[in-house]
């Protein structure tokens, strides 16, 4: 007995997944992001389309072109973003290996890796 109800459980989790999985495909579209092809385009694209944000939300009301100000603006912001992320994701990696090479008292490696690591994040911090 227990076998099909296992059986339906799994089948409604997958028929829940699909939906959702649905949903995210009839999202459209309907402008282009500004690239951020490098982990320094995203950082400016992020700085211009947060201050654009910002002026608009600093408003007392939002206008119906306000609104669609910000949904145009969000496309760059979400690239911007996941670029953002997937670098700093990487250098994180980076500087573990400069962590562990510090505990094996290994200075070349801490030399090489941690100028990688200080290249890339100058990027966001400086």
């Amino acid at each position: 007995m227990q076998t099909p109800f296992r059986l339906f459980t799994g089948m409604l989790v997958l028929s829940l997944s699909a939906m959702s999985w649905a949903g995210d495909k009839q999202r459209i579209d309907h402008f282009q992001p500004k690239a951020s092809e490098t982990l320094q385009q995203a950082v400016e694209n992020l700085s211009e389309y947060n201050t654009e944000l910002a002026n608009i939300l600093a408003k007392d009301e939002l206008s119906a072109q306000d609104l669609h100000n910000v949904h145009q603006l969000s496309y760059t912001l979400e690239v911007a973003l996941e670029k953002i992320h997937t670098d700093l994701a990487e250098v994180a990696q980076v500087l573990e290996e400069v962590h562990v090479a510090s505990e094996q008292s290994d200075a070349a490696t801490v030399k090489a890796r941690g100028q990688v690591y200080l290249d890339v994040t100058r990027t966001v911090v400086e």
